[in-house]
């Protein structure tokens, strides 16, 4: 029997010591294959992740010894935690370690899209020189709205107040008393009325039933003619198809996408626009944040290998078969 199954890319110190100390099967392109994944499986107490690899009930079903998930991330729309936690087994995750790496990105894009940054770059290594044509705009003295307040929100709501930008809020599960309102100075509205006052509109939402597809023809509407739309929390919080509609009427500006519908996607409309910034998922890597992610998720892992309790777990802190 062995230890730890590693079925995508995770490496770092943290990685090296727990192959130090536990048996580790480490092959990152195996969630690839989910017939074999399935098959080796069987054979280990832990199974290590990042969000390729399809952990659903029939996989886990499959692993008759898990004692531990460890998802190298903050999302876990990839594992079927309630199959997990019904079988007894520990869900460990990273909550919080890239949070800083993704707000960064979002600002990143707000301000490459504000100053045409990329269109800029290109026409000018092509030989040219038009200063006119890539007048841009500030950040500072425009309404960001920024469409769930959690972590990752939140820090993306404070780096805005450092730019002089005035912040909306959107989230049902936030009160308007909350401390991430109050500290932030925003002011929390439904989110048409956010939709309808932003000059910048940042998404950092879970997938869920209610937050699949709620980015569509309907919301772009609502949304300002010189509005910028910002992703990098799930593809399928946009509908894709409403979104190039948006941009081709000009019912919005620009666009900036670290996260799409299908990964990767087939080549489209948005490929085709200078207004559009696409980036293929990686709004977490960055080497600070990885580092933080892996020495969260092993360190959880080997506890629980130890019977020790998890400190970054989802359903409880050791296993319960």
């Amino acid at each position: 029997m062995g230890d730890v199954l590693v079925s995508e890319a995770v490496a770092g110190r943290e990685m090296d010591a727990l192959r130090a100390s536990f048996d580790v099967t480490y092959e990152p392109e195996l969630f690839k294959n989910a017939q074999r994944l399935k098959e080796l499986l069987p054979a280990y107490r832990a199974l290590i992740v990042r969000n390729q690899t399809q952990v659903n009930a029939d996989l886990i079903a499959a692993g008759k010894k898990l004692s531990v998930i460890g998802r190298a991330g903050v999302g876990l729309d990839n594992v079927d935690h309630d199959s997990a936690s019904k079988a007894g087994i520990v869900v460990t995750f990273a909550p919080e370690q890239n949070s800083i790496s993704v707000a960064e990105l979002a600002l990143g894009l707000m301000l490459s899209l504000a100053r045409m940054i990329p269109a800029a770059d290109r026409s000018t290594k092509g030989g040219g020189w038009d200063r006119k044509r890539f007048t841009g705009t500030e950040l500072f003295g425009k309404t960001l709205g920024i469409v769930g307040l959690g972590r990752i929100g939140f820090l993306t709501a404070m780096r805005a107040r450092a730019f002089g930008m005035d912040v909306l809020v959107h989230d049902t599960q936030v009160n308007p008393d909350a401390f991430t309102v109050s500290e932030t100075r925003s002011a929390l509205v439904s989110l048409p009325e956010l939709l309808k006052r932003s000059d910048f509109v940042s998404v950092h939402v879970p997938e869920t039933p209610a937050t699949i597809g709620m980015f569509n023809d309907e919301r772009f509407e609502l949304m300002k003619p010189g509005a910028v739309f910002i992703n990098t929390s799930r593809g399928k919080v946009v509908d894709e198809e409403a979104l190039v509609r948006a941009l081709q009427q000009k019912r919005i500006a620009g666009a900036g996408l670290d996260v799409r519908m299908k990964e990767p996607p087939a080549r489209g409309a948005l490929e085709e626009m200078d207004n559009v910034i696409l980036m293929p998922h990686v709004a977490a890597f960055t080497e600070e944040g990885q580092d933080r992610v892996v020495t969260c998720v092993c360190r959880d892992v080997a506890a629980v290998l130890r019977g020790q309790p998890a400190k970054n777990f989802f359903n409880f802190p050791m296993p319960r078969r």
